[in-house]
């Protein structure tokens, strides 16, 4: 009995040992009221780790240097509630990056980071409360649009401020404030209209200034040879001057 209690202590130390060497340095997993979580903060990541439990409820990929997001980066993590992404290097977030999660993720933290443009349909179907405090945001109709679309953690808007706008006197003030007074989405809309009449006015010129031309260029031809008819003896020009005529009509 000692020696098979032995054995399964061994075998079982075996495991954890197994499992705990597929991990990143500086990941576990561990449980927190009842709920499996794992944890990587701090453990100098450079990107999502694999190999992370699907059965995962609680995922923190916090204080790392994760640049970006690719698509289809926490899909086998269907039963994730929880999502912390905070002060990494994230930029980019690709379209689909989260797919997968819409059903269960309560929580996507995103702070910190160094996202300045992202495209709405990155959070597509996603019901998360998120976090987008603290990155140098591009104040513009795409961070508006988006905004509108994502559900913000209570508080957290007046961290969303304004890294970068096409209008200086923006930089520095929280976004919710700027478009208070600047819808940038109808601004966006006013100036493709005029860009649109434009190039419209420019080529209904162009199809004028054609017209004439070829107008006066047939008017020029034609007085050019009435004036040679009339130099040609009576009978020819007659015959001629009626063929010019029949033409130009």
């Amino acid at each position: 009995v000692t020696m098979w209690q032995l054995l399964q202590s061994l075998l079982l130390l075996a495991s954890c040992l197994r499992s705990a060497a597929a991990f990143p340095k500086g990941c576990y997993p561990s449980e927190e009221e009842g709920l499996k979580t794992f944890r990587c903060s701090n453990a100098q990541l450079t990107e999502v780790p694999r190999d992370i439990p699907n059965d995962t409820n609680k995922l923190y990929l916090d204080s790392n240097r994760i640049p970006f997001l690719p698509r289809d980066a926490f899909r086998d993590l269907p039963l994730l509630l929880e999502l912390d992404l905070s002060h990494n290097a994230i930029a980019s977030v690709e379209s689909g990056a989260f797919r997968g999660l819409a059903e269960h993720l309560h929580s996507l933290d995103l702070s910190s980071n160094r996202l300045v443009s992202i495209s709405k349909e990155a959070f597509s179907n996603l019901n998360a409360k998120v976090n987008l405090s603290n990155n140098p945001w591009l104040c513009d109709c795409r961070l508006q649009e988006l905004i509108r679309t994502v559900d913000l953690v209570a508080g957290s808007s007046s961290g969303i401020v304004c890294g970068s706008s096409a209008h200086e006197e923006h930089v520095g003030k929280a976004f919710l404030q700027v478009i208070a007074d600047t819808d940038f989405c109808n601004v966006y809309k006013r100036t493709t209209d005029i860009a649109m009449l434009v190039t419209m006015f420019g080529w209904f010129t162009m199809v004028i200034s054609y017209l004439v031309y070829y107008v006066r260029q047939n008017q020029e031809d034609a007085r050019r040879h009435l004036e040679y008819l009339k130099s040609l003896p009576s009978k020819q020009r007659r015959s001629e001057e009626s063929s010019t005529i029949s033409t130009v009509v």
